[in-house]
């Protein structure tokens, strides 16, 4: 974890948890009195590297702040986001503009610009900013944490790792799995808090009506009591008793959204991974407490773009979260399995027919190669020998007949 102290009031970096303080933080960064921190105007106030690294600290704060900025730069920052910048059409040469004007081409390109330049005038350009936590919202406790099954993402990790999330029908206790559309993951309702009577003592204010205890001013007189018991009171109607029990913590209306890449089922405690997070005009699929195409987004997407790693060696990539996607490819297509390269290259299996012929050349490849290599180094060696015997001939002295 980035920060045991993840709720300080003095920082107020909002993160991903239900918290009145967390939520307190949230007001101070975006309405109270820390709100002009993060915006950053043409002035001459803050420099570019001061800019974005309190961007980056801030997004950071709330996206992932258990992950180390290590392992966050190698395996959870994608290459690149998607540009969503319109393209103009570019016409041909010279010598075809008579051939495009007859054709009209010039004029429906035209029309198609001023419709996608008004479209954006309208809407605005898709936020991507936000989609360079993509990475992130597929880990499997955040996933856990967006389906509302527990009030943090720490509480999250907590269930994982303890052994009360299942993937897809199977028990899995590694929170930093990044899944794939489709999968399943369904919680145990028993290790659930909000299905468990909150701990602590009751007094006037959170305890039921029918566990408090009467005040001395509404205690009723004597005469009070005998009416009551000559006069019997309707029986209220009886509460079911084979209802769930549900505790929703104070202040957690907020929180309470779920993203629409997500499909969720309460009843059952279970949800499924639909697909990846995207964007359009004007709406962005993954939830941020600041702006997810604004300045923050762009500052941070810089401060990565020149400090992400630029190379990943063998013992690098076996130590890779793993990849939901992969695994599917790989049970998808068996004959196929992944190997450990930069290029993400797939190679046939061993077991196989294709994998079998493919050892089978590359066997006679090297057999070939090494005996190329030792034909090579045998003229070397002739040649070697020929240059010493002309060198010797040359240094022998010369005997006159």
């Amino acid at each position: 974890m980035r920060n045991n102290n993840v709720l300080n009031l003095r920082r107020s970096l909002p993160c991903m948890s239900w918290s009145p303080k967390n939520l307190y933080n949230l007001w101070k960064r975006t309405v109270g009195p820390k709100a002009h921190e993060l915006t950053f105007r043409l002035s001459n106030q803050h420099t570019v590297y001061q800019e974005r690294w309190k961007s980056k600290a801030a997004v950071r704060a709330y996206h992932g702040d258990f992950i180390p900025e290590k392992v966050f730069k190698r395996w959870y920052l994608p290459q690149t986001i998607p540009d969503v910048r319109p393209r103009r059409a570019v016409f041909a040469g010279d010598d075809k503009l008579d051939l495009e004007e007859f054709a009209k081409r010039k004029l429906q390109a035209k029309e198609k610009e001023k419709e996608l330049e008004d479209e954006i005038a309208q809407k605005g350009m898709a936020p991507v900013g936000s989609l360079m936590f993509t990475e992130v919202e597929r880990r499997l406790d955040v996933f856990v944490f967006r389906c509302c099954f527990a009030h943090s993402v720490y509480e999250a990790r907590r269930l994982i790792i303890h052994g009360y999330v299942k993937l897809n029908g199977s028990t899995h206790s590694r929170a930093n799995t990044r899944l794939a559309p489709g999968d399943m993951v369904s919680v145990d309702p028993n290790a659930m808090r909000f299905f468990k009577e909150p701990h602590g003592p009751y007094d006037d204010v959170n305890a039921p009506d029918s566990v408090r205890k009467p005040k001395k001013e509404e205690e009723e007189s004597p005469v009070e009591q005998a009416e009551a018991e000559v006069e019997p009171e309707p029986e209220p109607p009886k509460r079911a008793t084979n209802l769930t029990p549900f505790y929703l913590p104070q202040y957690a209306s907020p929180w309470l959204h779920i993203p629409a890449y997500i499909e969720v089922s309460f009843k059952t405690c279970s949800a499924v991974y639909v697909r990846h997070p995207t964007a359009r005009p004007g709406y962005s699929e993954i939830p941020t407490p600041y702006d997810a195409d604004g300045a923050l987004m762009r500052f941070a997407w810089e401060w990565y773009m020149q400090r992400r790693p630029r190379m990943r060696s063998q013992s690098q990539l076996a130590r890779m979260p793993e990849d939901r996607v992969l695994t599917v490819a790989q049970a998808l297509h068996r004959d196929w399995t992944r190997t450990l390269d930069p290029g993400w290259t797939l190679t046939p299996h061993k077991e196989s027919e294709a994998g079998k012929a493919a050892l089978e050349a590359r066997r006679e490849q090297r057999k070939n190669d090494a005996i190329e290599k030792r034909r090579a180094l045998e003229r070397k060696q002739r040649l070697w020998g020929w240059k010493q015997q002309v060198l010797a001939r040359e240094a022998a002295p010369h005997i006159p007949t």
